[in-house]
């Protein structure tokens, strides 16, 4: 399962050596500064938008790759019906990360702080 992790002055989407595989990306390191807003989710099926290219996509089971859509490129890691997390972008190649994580609250708590928005 996809992780986030903030290190000094970053945040990065750390993909799995299978997700990497069927995303067709590796993982994703952006600056703190590229943060707009991150958001704890309850169905992260409902934040998915546009269309999958390239990557996986099982509806209800898996959706892991780059979304696009005329907002732009997304990208998903997104397993099971799991809650999750949505973490707006700017100025970077993705405008939102949205992942399926085992507690969305820690991990946007976390973001936040690493962004200044406790």
């Amino acid at each position: 399962m996809a992780e986030l992790t903030v290190g000094e002055g970053t945040v990065t989407l750390a993909l799995s050596r299978l997700e990497c595989l069927e995303g067709f990306h590796g993982s994703i390191t952006v600056p703190v500064a590229a943060v707009v807003d991150v958001r704890a989710v309850g169905d992260t099926w409902a934040e998915l938008r546009g269309i999958r290219a390239p990557g996986t996509g099982l509806p209800g089971v898996v959706m892991v790759g780059t979304r696009r859509g005329s907002f732009g490129r997304d990208f998903a890691a997104v397993h099971g019906r799991g809650r999750g997390v949505v973490v707006e972008l700017e100025g970077q190649e993705f405008t939102r990360w949205v992942l399926t994580v085992a507690d969305p609250e820690d991990v946007r708590d976390r973001v936040a702080r690493a962004v200044g928005r406790s």
